[in-house]
């Protein structure tokens, strides 16, 4: 039982840590990469859930926002960012604000929110981006669709 336990930890802690390349969705301003996703809060398991207060449910995701550092010799190293932003219905609604907060896994820092999804609507998400506190925040866009599992 510890062995299934470390082992869905792990698996999720990996998740984390992957979401932002997962689907390689990132904008580059300047020598940043702003990268984001957003999956449903069921995909995680458990007990990684549990450990970082995320509820896990068919109606819910996660938006991960990460940004990364291009340097001189072609590698990235993780920014550590701000984010703010919101997630509206494509209706024309005023939408609601997204609360985000830090999450750090190994090295690599994040800034997480979690929200509501209906079955098959799109949403659209309006975020901006500190990762510089001497400059503007970056402002990112993208709309998403999601499913609930069933």
């Amino acid at each position: 039982m510890m062995r299934h336990s470390l082992t869905a930890l792990m698996l999720g802690l990996i998740l984390l840590a992957a979401l932002p390349a997962q689907a390689q969705q990132f904008e580059q301003v300047g020598d940043y990469q702003i990268h984001y996703s957003a999956v449903n809060t069921s995909f995680l398991p458990e007990a990684v859930a549990r450990e970082h207060g995320i509820q896990r449910s068919q109606a819910m995701a996660l938006l991960n926002v990460s940004v990364m550092e291009r340097l001189e010799d072609g590698s990235t190293r993780p920014v550590i960012a701000s984010v703010d932003g919101r997630s509206a219905a494509l209706d024309g609604s005023d939408g609601s604000p997204l609360a985000f907060r830090s999450l750090r896994i190994d090295d690599t820092p994040s800034q997480v929110a979690v929200f509501r999804i209906r079955e098959d609507e799109p949403m659209r998400f309006d975020l901006r981006v500190r990762y510089d506190r001497n400059a503007e925040p970056a402002e990112v866009s993208f709309i998403q669709r999601f499913y609930i599992d069933r």
